[in-house]
């Protein structure tokens, strides 16, 4: 802010007459004048159209410091050098009509259609901008009718046939699926138009495939080209024939209806991974029909076999459910596509008034829109066995008031990124043989030349293997890798306030703190062991409270919930727990229930928390803070201060994890059926909680039962994993059955 900037210009007391003379300062100096590129240009002249070579290189240039109006009088400029500075794009409205040859080499661009105006380039220099993919390599032989030179390489027989061949190609593929999917059009309003227009392109993006899927990028912003282009052309040419038909329709009293258009199938999502199926640490939910078999390669299964309650052996097909029981075969594998119409929200079981199960006034209302199956073995439509285990939405470096829209799914062999508007697979990473159960969002920093820093963007996803993954999606690119652990990873988890420290736990009964480092230009980095957290048990879920994230971590484990001191200023490098978190449910444990596995653990806000325990039915709500200040004598185990409880599935289904929306109070945990139990949770609502009675979910939204191509419904699966949007915008729910459900807040 202004108050503190001065503080540091002007040292000493701090009056209203030094915030005055900071309004004063000077505007910046602008660094391309006249006179600049006069100097700067050759040859020698005084007019700025007599220019023909132009050199403004190293300048440390952006977007905002190339005036268009002064650029625009290069008329005569043919050869112009922009490498070395720090442009994102080109300015809009440049016009350089005979420039010839451009060297944008080494700056930050991350979207070449600012290129388009410049039809006349044929020499185009783009290498060192970390951002520029293949598919942007190919977008500029499509923009740029005349280039014959990219990256120092020939590229006029490439380039000419994916102008017209291509092209081609993709028209009639384009034309093929309108004519198959939708009737002809007839007289639209606007409005109706939009909302063709907007099927239509959805569904030629998902359907029409050409090319590696290196370009997949390129072919899906060419195919929403043409999809537009094919649409727009029908609606000129039917307005041209209703234009000359209507004199004679109006003389013989004749109306034109508007037959209903048949909207196409939802998308299911096509990427997919391969490999066989293989036995996981999280893979077993019938402990006690496998408790005679090996159990070394699964450690989750170990963990679970003392928590869960006996199950009687029975034949089963599914490691998660029993055969059915009627001895039919099972309903046929075959694509399934969103319901047609959304399932119809349900209050929840609960305290009534009047009749009338409660509800919030200010509840959220969504609706599922996308169902994808895109981690499917061998890209394989009958895949429903691949579970999913971990999402998480892609931070906004740029909060707009949308939100984020890009969730990373992990499960089986591949780690995904999915646009939740569109409901298309964006990028892939897949590891034959792994099987990925967590994953993390972080930035770090990059060093650029000149010694330039920029944040970078980045994944990092572990599972059985025990290696973490570091991926930088936006430049597709999976720069590294190190080994965190011999056994299997369980859960990561970034530092907010040092995005380079990156815990993992793992089922060693570990959790280890790495400093990940920054990366420079060719993805160069260095991974340094900080710390040891001897938890006891496997480590299911990690958090650091808001208010103390420098000090302390929460470790949701199979044996309790601990709280650890991870100060670096201590020279300890192996710890133990600080305090151990306990719970009334504690007990009422026997021999035959086991209320200590947390397995779900997240913070609504600063100070309070929500966790469940693995048969506890319900959902513990309870202030941090308050927890802190009541532990006596400094004891390790504290009893946390509930606030209030929430009512949840009788399941004794581990593993169902919840997830939260700080921003809106709102909470969401999926159960065994595949239902999503939310709670809107005010401050007047927890103000009337009362102990010994648990407050029911504002909503339970159902199953919504995607409908089998050729088949019928598919029964509720169980929700492994939620996420939540900023702002609430889009849910994500990860299923057992090869499932991700996307919902929509409308």
């Amino acid at each position: 802010g202004e108050r503190a900037w001065c503080r540091h210009a002007f040292p000493g007391k701090f009056t209203h007459a030094a915030v005055r003379r900071t309004r004063c300062r000077l505007p910046a100096m602008a660094k391309i004048t006249e006179t600049v590129l006069l100097e700067r240009g050759s040859p020698r002249t005084t007019r700025l159209e007599n220019i023909k070579t132009l050199n403004l290189s190293k300048m440390g240039l952006c977007c905002a410091d190339l005036p268009v109006a002064l650029l625009s009088r290069l008329r005569g400029l043919t050869r112009l050098n922009l490498s070395g500075n720090r442009l994102r794009e080109l300015p809009s409205g440049l016009q350089l009509p005979g420039l010839r040859v451009l060297d944008c080499s080494h700056n930050d661009l991350e979207d070449v259609s600012s290129l388009e105006p410049l039809s006349s380039l044929e020499q185009l220099q783009l290498d060192g901008n970390l951002y520029i993919t293949v598919s942007d390599n190919y977008k500029v032989m499509f923009l740029l009718p005349n280039l014959r030179i990219l990256n120092g390489k020939d590229i006029s027989s490439s380039a000419n046939h994916l102008r017209y061949v291509n092209t081609e190609t993709l028209k009639r593929r384009v034309s093929a699926l309108w004519e198959s999917s939708f009737q002809p059009l007839t007289a639209l309003t606007a409005e109706r138009r939009r909302t063709v227009e907007q099927e239509f392109v959805t569904l030629a993006c998902a359907k029409v495939k050409y090319g590696p899927n290196s370009l997949s990028d390129y072919y899906r912003w060419r195919v929403e080209m043409l999809a537009r282009a094919l649409l727009h052309s029908l609606v000129e040419e039917r307005e041209g024939e209703t234009l000359g038909n209507s004199q004679t329709d109006a003389d013989a009293g004749q109306t034109h209806a508007d037959p209903s258009l048949r909207s196409p199938r939802k998308r299911r999502g096509a990427d997919s991974g391969s490999g066989p199926e293989q036995e996981t640490p999280k893979k077993s939910r019938q402990a006690e029909a496998e408790a005679a078999e090996p159990t070394a390669s699964s450690p989750r299964k170990s963990s679970r076999l003392k928590s869960v309650l006996p199950q009687p052996e029975t034949p089963s097909k599914s490691p998660r459910k029993p055969a059915r029981a009627d001895g039919c075969p099972p309903e046929p594998a075959l694509p399934c596509t969103a319901p047609k119409t959304p399932p119809k929200s349900r209050p929840a079981e609960g305290p009534r008034e009047n009749g009338t199960p409660r509800k919030s006034s200010g509840s959220t209302c969504l609706e599922p829109v996308h169902v994808l199956q895109c981690h499917s073995r061998q890209d394989s439509p009958e895949d429903f066995s691949t579970q999913l285990w971990a999402c998480a939405f892609q931070p906004d470096s740029d909060p707009e008031p949308c939100g984020s829209s890009v969730v990373a799914t992990c499960g089986g062999e591949t780690v995904c990124l999915i646009d939740c508007q569109a409901g298309t697979v964006l990028k892939k990473y897949k590891v034959p043989g792994e099987e990925f159960f967590s994953l993390a969002w972080s930035s770090v920093l990059m060093s650029r030349e000149g010694g330039t820093l920029r944040q970078c963007g980045m994944l990092a996803a572990g599972g059985r293997r025990g290696v973490v993954k570091l991926i930088h999606p936006r430049a597709n690119c999976a720069y590294g890798e190190f080994r965190a652990s011999r056994r299997a990873l369980s859960a990561l988890r970034f530092s907010p306030q040092r995005p380079s420290f990156l815990f993992t736990g793992s089922y060693d009964s570990r959790v280890v703190l790495w400093d990940i480092g920054g990366v420079d230009g060719n993805y160069n980095f260095k991974v340094s062991q900080l710390m040891i957290l001897e938890t006891g048990s496997t480590p299911l879920h990690l958090n650091l409270p808001p208010l103390s994230a420098e000090r302390h971590l929460l470790a949701a484990c199979d044996r309790g919930l601990l709280c650890f001191d991870t100060q670096l200023g201590k020279n300890q490098l192996k710890r133990s727990s600080e305090l151990e978190v306990v719970f009334p449910l504690y007990r009422e444990e026997d021999n035959k229930k086991n209320f200590h596995t947390i397995d779900g653990l997240a913070f609504l806000n600063n100070d309070i928390i929500a966790s469940k325990s693995h048969m506890q039915g319900s959902i513990y709500l309870w202030s941090w803070s308050r927890t802190l200040a009541t532990r006596p004598n400094k004891r390790r185990e504290v009893g946390a201060a509930l606030l209030a409880e929430l009512q949840w599935s009788g399941t004794d289904l581990p593993y169902l994890s919840l997830s939260t929306c700080p921003g809106e109070g709102y909470l969401v945990c999926g159960d065994e059926k595949g239902s999503l139990w939310t709670y809107h949770l005010t401050e007047e609502l927890l103000g009337r909680a009362r102990a010994g009675k648990p407050l029911p979910p504002t909503q339970v939204l159902q199953w919504p039962a995607p409908v089998l191509r050729g088949g019928g419904p598919v029964d509720g699966p169980s929700v492994n994993s939620v996420a939540l949007a900023p702002r609430m915008k889009y849910l994500v729910a990860l299923t057992d059955k090869n499932m991700v459900v996307v919902w929509r807040r409308v």
